[in-house]
């Protein structure tokens, strides 16, 4: 006998994560379990402990649900979160793939309760893009060619498997076999992906030769992933290239208030798409919204200033400008500007300001944030698609949160 209980710190930070989700609402959690007492079935493990157990594997830097289904056999914060319900792999897997719009739902739900506590304001909101690594290797892209021999190995490995079985009914073996089927079915559902992906990625390329039609043709042909499907080659930070997603994040302080997974290579036009999901979450929009530069457009930067839920005043780096240009390019220039609408004035006038200069400053706090989450295990995804990277985001999001709001709370209390 074992008294886990005793064996876990008082001020241990997986009670801290118990706490915090004690007090969430998990009805449409229960409302989705098909398996009832007065029923067949075997009753699952409560969605509290599934979120408690993601929420610190989270915190500890594990991605993989095989590594934390080992843990909660091994480990005493786990196994004391588990409370002794037992644990595997797959319904840990099942649980992060299937919840992501509950997930989506309690971010907005304990930001709201940490805005009412007063722990989080949206007067400033700052806005970032970062990219992961996905769970794919550059080798598994492919183009049209090697996209047709994939599919055709695909049908045909589906077409093996489902005459062996139904050929041979060996009770010992039809588990194994209808396994290895299951497995070739996800193969071929991840071809046809495939084969979507690359026919949207041939209209975006159509769309682009519209207006750069030499550049278009320079480029290389599309090409896709047949292990994730939805990754797309990105340049990252070392200037290495690789297959990634980029994870686009509003902080407000050191609280992730919004945030979007995306194929984007880059962050450009991404700003007004971020202030709608944080209006649709909070009914209200921040009055500063503070980016890098390319992330706010002029004609997003004009349209965020005229929003139906407010006026958002957009604070971005002012483009350098050449100086060793004629008499003639800077009258031009200088005409330009006057005919630039009033919210392109306001915002190159701000940006000149002690105030906008302060407020690029405090951008670095997101950076910050983009390190934390990717030291606790968001550097590269354990998941496959856009949907699971979301989910897998949004348990990072929640970690981050409540144990910034722990950090708060205690600091408040001390003397």
């Amino acid at each position: 006998m074992v008294d886990l209980e005793s064996q876990l710190p008082r001020d241990h930070r997986a009670r801290i994560v118990w706490a915090f989700v004690d007090t969430l609402e998990f009805g449409p959690f229960y409302d989705r379990i098909g398996s009832r007492e007065d029923g067949a079935g075997r009753p699952p493990p409560d969605p509290k402990i599934f979120l408690a157990v993601w929420l610190y594997a989270s915190l500890e830097n594990m991605g993989s649900a095989r590594a934390v289904d080992r843990a909660c056999g091994m480990d005493t914060a786990f196994r004391w979160l588990c409370g002794g319900v037992p644990m595997n792999y797959h319904g840990l897997s099942d649980f992060r793939s299937a919840h992501g719009d509950q997930l989506d739902r309690l971010l907005t739900e304990s930001v709201c309760v940490l805005m009412a506590e007063g722990l989080v304001s949206l007067e400033e909101v700052v806005q970032d893009g970062t990219k992961v690594r996905a769970a794919a290797g550059r080798g598994s892209f492919v183009g049209e060619d090697g996209l047709s021999r994939y599919e055709k190995a695909a049908r045909a490995r589906v077409y093996r498997l489902r005459e062996e079985l139904a050929a041979d009914p060996a009770a010992s073996d039809r588990r194994c076999r209808a396994a290895r089927e299951r497995a070739a079915s996800e193969v071929s559902a991840r071809a046809r992906r495939a084969r979507e992906t690359l026919e949207r990625l041939r209209r975006e390329k159509d769309r682009a030769a519209g207006t750069h039609k030499q550049a278009e043709a320079d480029k290389s042909e599309r090409k896709v992933s047949t292990t994730d499907p939805e990754a797309r080659l990105m340049v990252f930070p070392d200037r290495g290239v690789a297959p990634g997603y980029n994870i686009q994040i509003a902080a407000a302080g050191w609280f992730i208030v919004g945030m979007k997974a995306t194929d984007r290579r880059n962050d450009m036009g991404l700003a007004a798409p971020m202030v709608e999901q944080l209006a649709d979450r909070y009914d209200r929009v921040p009055s500063r919204l503070v980016v890098d530069s390319k992330i706010a457009t002029k004609d997003e930067i004009i349209a965020l200033s005229d929003h139906p839920k407010g006026r958002v005043e957009v604070y971005a780096p002012v483009p350098e400008e050449r100086e060793n240009i004629t008499t003639e390019s800077r009258r031009k220039r200088a005409w330009r500007r006057r005919k630039e609408p009033e919210a392109i004035k306001a915002w190159w006038a701000r940006m000149e300001t002690d105030d906008g200069q302060a407020a690029m400053k405090r951008r670095k706090h997101i950076e910050t944030i983009n390190g934390i989450l990717k030291n606790r295990g968001m550097r590269k995804m354990m998941v496959r698609g856009l949907e699971k990277v979301r989910s897998s985001v949004l348990l990072q999001a929640l970690a981050n949160n409540l144990m910034q709001a722990h950090r708060l709370r205690m600091a408040g209390q001390a003397p």
